[in-house]
């Protein structure tokens, strides 16, 4: 609910490209309305790690509960909180084995596959967004091409960089 456009986009193209896998749709249950009267306006000001945590990690949890294997396109490169990944890990969180494919690779390794195998990617790369998340939390930064990887656009003006997927905060 606090997705842009351009993800939802996304959505519809892998789902028309890739028919023979199943995308599952599990966000919270939580409107933005009954979120503002619960936690007050603009949580993700105040509190973003628990406006990740009702809006990501939460829903995520409940997902999570019947699958066995994760397969993620997490990658060392992508922050501090992931120089660390292996190709093989267990999720304690979670409780499942988790699988970090790409976890050697670089953005520039990534954007080249991209543009080779046409994979559908979010349209807002090319709009200088380095990475996409919420609305609220997430924007462009100056001077960055879809080959660019950057946290810098995701919480700005804070000292958050996960939102607990795949642990540090929101959790």
């Amino acid at each position: 609910m606090f997705l842009f456009p351009e993800t939802y986009k996304l959505r519809d193209r892998m789902i028309e490209q890739y028919p023979h896998v199943e995308f599952v749709n599990h966000g919270t249950r939580l409107t933005p309305a009954e979120q503002a009267t619960l936690y007050g306006e603009e949580l993700w000001k105040r509190n973003p790690d628990l406006c990740c945590r009702l809006r990501k990690v939460d829903p995520m949890r409940e997902v999570m509960a019947d699958v066995d294997v994760w397969i993620t396109g997490l990658r060392r490169s992508q922050s501090a909180t992931r120089v660390n990944l292996r190709l093989i890990e267990w999720d304690w969180r979670y409780l499942v084995l988790k699988v970090n494919p790409l976890f050697r690779w670089e953005r520039s390794q990534i954007w080249q596959y991209v543009k080779q195998n046409d994979v559908p990617y979010n349209e807002l790369h090319e709009q200088g967004y380095p990475t996409v998340g919420c609305t609220h939390c997430t924007q462009p930064v100056s001077g960055c091409t879809p080959g660019d990887y950057s946290r810098a656009g995701r919480w700005s003006g804070t000292d958050k960089n996960e939102c607990g997927l795949h642990g540090g905060a929101g959790i």
